[in-house]
């Protein structure tokens, strides 16, 4: 009977799964939904500011709250935090590597350009940039407070938000990431239904249509709270 050695070892499952190009689609999937879920959370939970300061501020304080007595002060948004954060990660190095495995599966560009790819689809790669340099900007601006344009008030979001859509830049930087989710959920929630089976010929048009309204209510939802600084409709 042939012994076992070091060189019988196999790759495990989650390397094997990690290694494929289906394997890191499934992940991209995933992991698309699950910030998905997150930002149609986060969408509601912006929109409480149009209910005034009193209501906003609450809400803020519940994120900080949720899951006590349980869970002591922030843990359940920590965990949300360390959730969201593997998500973007693997997202992004699983983006990536199929991206360099595309390019080495044909160095040689097309000659002619595919012309059903969607303005979304050609501009994915450069949306996800935006998207991150975006949540980095977000997270020092309302967050920490680091880059905040006004005296940022710890403990008072909704000065905090008021206080960076008076400000031209905070709006631009805002709207333009905003915009670039939009297409972003509209292709990715399309691609992720096919790539975990939920699609078929039968399904692919209520699917993008679902991807379209979703996309559609994300950017009207998120635009509306600086818009309404903006105009003065939140102050």
């Amino acid at each position: 009977m042939a012994s076992a050695t070091g060189t019988d070892r196999r790759p495990s499952v989650t390397r094997t799964l990690w290694d494929s190009s289906v394997g890191k689609k499934t992940i991209m999937a995933v992991s698309g939904l699950i910030m998905l879920l997150y930002l149609v959370a986060h969408m509601v939970g912006n929109l409480k500011i149009f209910f005034g300061s009193g209501e906003f501020n609450r809400y803020a304080h519940w994120l900080r709250t949720m899951g006590e007595p349980v869970l002591h002060y922030e843990w359940a948004l920590w965990l949300l935090r360390l959730v969201l954060v593997a998500a973007v990660v693997l997202h992004a190095v699983s983006a990536y590597q199929l991206s360099r495995r595309d390019i080495r599966a044909r160095p040689v560009a097309y000659v002619h350009k595919r012309p059903r790819a969607s303005y979304a689809t050609r501009t994915m790669r450069w949306g996800g940039i935006i998207l991150g340099l975006f949540i980095v900007w977000h997270i020092l601006d309302l967050t920490t407070g680091t880059v905040h344009s006004g005296g940022f008030q710890a403990g008072h979001p909704y000065q905090n938000v008021v206080d960076t859509f008076s400000t031209w830049y905070g709006n631009v930087i805002y709207i333009v990431a905003v915009v670039a989710l939009g297409f972003h959920v509209r292709h990715g929630f399309w691609s992720a239904a096919q790539t975990l089976g939920a699609g078929n010929a039968a399904r692919d048009r209520i699917l993008k249509t679902l991807a379209d309204i979703l996309a559609l209510a994300l950017t009207v939802g998120f635009v509306s709270v600086p818009v309404a600084v903006m105009t003065g409709a939140v102050s």
